[in-house]
């Protein structure tokens, strides 16, 4: 009996598996995992407003607390809460205006110049490209062909430098505004927590034990996400977070209630 023979149609499945090129020369992307890993990059909005959100619940709760130390009525608490709240919205506010600025200013001199030094200088720039690589385990004619390719665009050469010379990344266009408002906004509507219960009940006493029931909850919480979404253990960052704002306000109370009492 003869064997069976694979007829061409039978060999044709193993051939749709052959990987090929794209036209820019990049094979496909080999099987594995999903693309979309789980990595959590902290954006500079996020950032902006763990940072707004953090002082608007420490520092309006500190200064209430002090008050009440002070044995300040609940109007002055609340309207001295407000007024820091909206110092703190415009000081925190333009700092992250001015410190985006800053950076994105950085960033074009930076690029200006390394444009510059790739016209005037293009043989030590290419230098410069290849003690980069050759960091990273690339050398011989391997070595060579891929400082030609790099240099061969001159705005991908520029961007490469920026990237793996200097480690800069190019700010994102709108980014001060966005800082401004993030940090702004987050400060004010954290800091509005420890104020609501001066606002509702005419004692100070019950309003302090509130405000702190309130702001302890709040910053526990706060903290809890902000560790969590950075992937670290939340119980820790939760605690942590609370204490120190339990820490400035409880300092903050016996400062006042001491100099009112000397």
């Amino acid at each position: 009996m003869v064997p069976h023979e694979p007829t061409a149609d039978a060999a044709a499945p193993t051939a749709a598996v052959e990987p090929a090129a794209t036209r820019d020369g990049l094979p496909p992307m080999p099987g594995g995992p999903p693309h979309e890993e789980a990595h959590f990059t902290a954006s500079q909005t996020v950032r902006d407003l763990v940072i707004g959100t953090a002082d608007g619940l420490t520092v309006p709760f500190a200064l209430a607390a002090g008050l009440t130390g002070a044995a300040a009525a609940n109007p002055l608490i609340v309207t001295a809460g407000l007024a820091g709240i909206a110092a703190g919205c415009v000081a925190l506010g333009l700092g992250g205006y001015l410190a985006a600025r800053t950076e994105a200013d950085h960033y074009a001199n930076e690029r200006r110049r390394e444009e510059r030094e790739t016209q005037l200088y293009p043989d030590r720039e290419k230098w410069e490209v290849a003690a980069i690589l050759h960091r990273y385990g690339i050398k011989g004619e391997v070595l060579r062909h891929a400082v030609d390719a790099i240099a061969s665009d001159r705005r991908k050469w520029v961007d490469f430098m920026m990237r793996f010379e200097l480690d800069l990344s190019e700010p994102e266009p709108s980014r001060a505004a966005r800082s401004a408002a993030a940090i702004g906004g987050a400060y004010a509507v954290g800091g509005l927590i420890p104020l609501v219960p001066y606002m509702v009940f005419t004692e100070t006493r019950p309003a302090l034990l509130v405000s702190c029931a309130v702001t302890g909850a709040a910053l526990f919480g706060f903290g809890w996400l902000k560790t969590r979404a950075t992937g670290m253990p939340g119980l820790r960052g939760a605690v942590q977070t609370l204490l120190i704002g339990g820490v400035a306000a409880a300092v903050a109370y016996l400062v006042a209630a001491w100099w009112v009492g000397a």
